[in-house]
């Protein structure tokens, strides 16, 4: 019998990701999922599933704070891009932690863990106390931000130091980290890196891209409203400023 699964997780596309990676198991039936948290809390007491697919780190409510106003809680497998809550995560009602993006040898091993412990009661009597104390932990500490960001090439995953990446651009439906004059392939739309990148390092310039700000050389008004910024890489690359955002971007870099 299949375990009957619910994912939550503000980013589509990471959605989506698992949602193919779970069906390709043939072990999981998919009964829901959404980009709202809010409206996971109503989901998942209406219609309780065998395990939960529960990111971390979103806007409104985390994870934690999902858990806690569930009276009943399911087994959660937690799914972050942050490894920094890892003990928190394992001391609620979790059997495994994803790290970001997911791996289906990883998924496969949580899946075995669910179906083991299908049917055993894992209530803990202070759950509710706990979760209400890690949700207020989460809401009074500053949000840490990756030092690295992982690109997919064929089988291979390799991870790119942000602080070597000059930006990140949007082109025929794929986003990619521009890293030492190479471009790479990463799972993020330009939208999901510009909630999830430190803010003092990253700016989004353009519908299409974001700059790290550390390796800007020069800034130079254009025609129209728009700025031209040139990168301190080996090409000197251009890239330009959208004139809806020049307003915001010379407030930060003081131009």
């Amino acid at each position: 019998m299949k375990l009957r699964a619910y994912m939550v997780d503000d980013e589509p596309l990471a959605l989506h990701r698992l949602g193919r990676l779970l069906e390709k198991t043939g072990r999981v039936e998919l009964i829901g999922s959404t980009t709202m948290p809010e409206d996971a809390v109503a989901a998942l007491i209406s219609n309780p599933p065998d395990v939960c697919f529960l990111d971390i780190q979103m806007p409104r409510l985390s994870g934690f704070e999902v858990l806690a106003r569930l009276p009943v809680q399911p087994v959660v497998i937690f799914t972050t891009a942050y490894d920094e809550y890892a003990l928190q995560a394992f001391g609620v009602n979790s059997v495994d932690y994803l790290l970001k993006p997911i791996e289906p040898e990883a998924l496969a091993r949580a899946l075995t863990k669910v179906e083991r412990l299908r049917g055993a009661d894992k209530q803990q009597p202070d759950l509710q106390a706990m979760l209400k104390q890690i949700a207020d932990s989460l809401r009074e500490t500053r949000p840490e931000y990756p030092d690295r960001i992982a690109s997919r090439l064929g089988d291979r995953l390799c991870f790119l130091d942000l602080a070597l990446v000059t930006h990140f651009r949007a082109q025929d439906k794929l986003t990619y980290a521009v890293s030492q004059g190479k471009d790479y392939c990463v799972d993020y739309a330009i939208a999901e890196l510009e909630r999830k990148l430190n803010p003092k390092r990253f700016v989004r310039i353009h519908r299409s891209t974001v700059v790290n700000l550390d390796w800007i050389k020069e800034v130079a008004s254009l025609p129209g409203g728009s700025l031209n910024i040139r990168l301190k890489d080996e090409k000197s690359s251009n890239l330009t400023v959208a004139r809806d955002r020049a307003r915001e971007f010379r407030a930060r870099v003081g131009y």
